[in-house]
């Protein structure tokens, strides 16, 4: 399969993903689809329909010809590149599909993926697999599902928490490999942002509930700011509670800030609390005040390898996106800031 087949498939793939939440589909059959989103939604309680529908959306933006031509641009080796390695990809399950960048710049690279997934996160992917292969059979030979033990492959891609990035050190160290660790993102106020850029915060914040590496788990407030702005903003997130996980987090953190006598300010739904911690519990966002934005700044720089993104209004911050982006990332916004697409063109 050439490269321009590729990029046809992967563009009439945002097609069909643009059309799923609409009942018509051409050549697939939407009511199986439903099934898959509601078998994803039983599996893993965190994934609801809504959330899943988010992801897809998503993706489904990015693969339009255009962002797909964009993106490939950029690597004007791939025009020639006819290597074709098994990679093997381990993937998250901390939110829907969040995989699938990999598995995206696996196949467009001409590369085969072996693919093992997590338990949380085991349906949705199959199904798009499946979609691939009614648009172009010869996907078949380049995707492979395991659950067994990997062998065969000449390069890894692994992403999962501090303590399994040990693990696949240790096991896949002698070989190429992109390994991903913990990361959270940050928010920087001015003390400038309009009403909508904060509204548009508290999608940063709470969508996936702040399971993902690209929510916003810590914020840097000016030192005069009124945490009620923040509160007021997010307000129209107040459903998130009647989810139960995330009511039974809530109530759980509140309940042991309260018996340790730990500062906190609270809505119902969520929870501020001064800490110079990046990685807040869910429910929780910590927060830190500052007086001068270089100080900010500096952090940001000590504590880069623990920082997904930033978002802010503020143009000058590393991996800085704009307020509502956190969870929309383009096909060239790579997890860690570590370019897949260039490492598997290495190979």
């Amino acid at each position: 399969m050439d490269l321009k087949n590729r990029i046809a498939a992967f563009n009439k793939l945002g097609t069909y993903l643009r059309d799923i939440d609409m009942q018509v589909k051409q050549e697939i059959t939407i009511e199986h689809f439903k099934h898959v989103l509601q078998q994803a939604s039983l599996n893993n309680e965190w994934f609801t329909i809504e959330n899943i529908l988010f992801s897809i959306k998503n993706i489904a933006e990015s693969l339009s010809e255009q962002n797909l031509n964009k993106w490939l641009n950029n690597y004007p080796e791939i025009e020639t590149y006819n290597q074709s390695k098994n990679v093997a990809l381990i993937m998250a399950g901390n939110i829907p599909l969040v995989g699938f960048h990999d598995l995206l710049c696996t196949l467009i690279s001409g590369h085969k993926a072996i693919v093992k997934l997590s338990s949380k996160d085991d349906v949705l992917l199959k199904a798009i697999a499946e979609l691939l292969y009614q648009i172009n059979p010869e996907f078949k030979n380049y995707i492979h599902f395991t659950d067994e033990r990997l062998k065969n492959f000449d390069a890894v891609i692994a992403t999962g928490s501090n303590n399994s990035a040990q693990y696949f050190e240790y096991y896949f160290g002698k070989y190429p490999n992109i390994i991903r660790k913990n990361r959270n993102s940050v928010a920087v106020l001015s003390g400038k942002e309009s009403k909508k850029e904060l509204e548009l915060l508290a999608e940063d914040i709470f969508m996936y509930f702040g399971l993902g590496c690209r929510n916003v788990s810590k914020l840097y407030i000016p030192d005069d700011l009124d945490l009620d702005k923040i509160f007021k903003a997010v307000y129209h997130y107040k459903d998130v509670i009647n989810h139960n996980k995330y009511a039974n987090n809530y109530t759980y953190n509140r309940s042991v800030y309260m018996m340790n006598k730990i500062d906190f300010f609270e809505n119902g739904f969520m929870i501020l609390k001064e800490d110079i911690g990046m990685s807040s519990p869910i429910s929780v966002v910590f927060y830190e005040r500052y007086k001068n934005l270089e100080t900010v700044k500096q952090r940001l720089e000590i504590d880069k390898e623990q920082i997904q993104c930033v978002v802010s209004n503020v143009k000058d911050l590393p991996q800085q996106v704009s307020f509502g982006k956190a969870q929309k990332p383009e096909l060239w916004d790579y997890a860690d800031n570590v370019d897949t697409l260039k490492f598997l063109l290495q190979l």
